[in-house]
């Protein structure tokens, strides 16, 4: 599988898509969705109308600037999770201020 069908496929996941999704959003059938994101061979205007409907963007990026732009999306991947992560340690921290016993004393269950 090309690397531009394992983006498009890897996108809708991230995104929480089934194929049948795709037909509500750019008119495309779940077949015809499957055939190309395993082994399609899509047009360029198929390919733009699919890039909307994953809400992303297709662009042409020099392969002199390859390297950087991935740095910028792994680091920006990495705030997200750190984001994730200091949202959970509040939640903990409000949950204690709340209940001071919370974890102190041993559960019956």
């Amino acid at each position: 599988m090309s690397t531009l069908l394992k983006q498009l496929k890897k996108r809708r996941l991230a995104l929480g898509l089934k194929q049948n999704d795709m037909l509500l959003r750019i008119g495309i059938s779940r077949q015809q969705y499957q055939r190309l994101e395993s082994k399609g061979n899509p047009r360029l205007d198929t390919l733009e109308l699919i890039s909307k409907g994953l809400k992303s963007e297709l662009i042409l990026i020099p392969q002199e600037k390859l390297l950087a732009v991935k740095a910028i999306l792994e680091d920006e991947n990495n705030t997200h999770s750190v984001e994730a992560k200091e949202n959970t340690k509040q939640h903990d921290e409000n949950s204690l201020a709340n209940d001071p016993w919370h974890e102190l004393l041993e559960s019956d269950e």
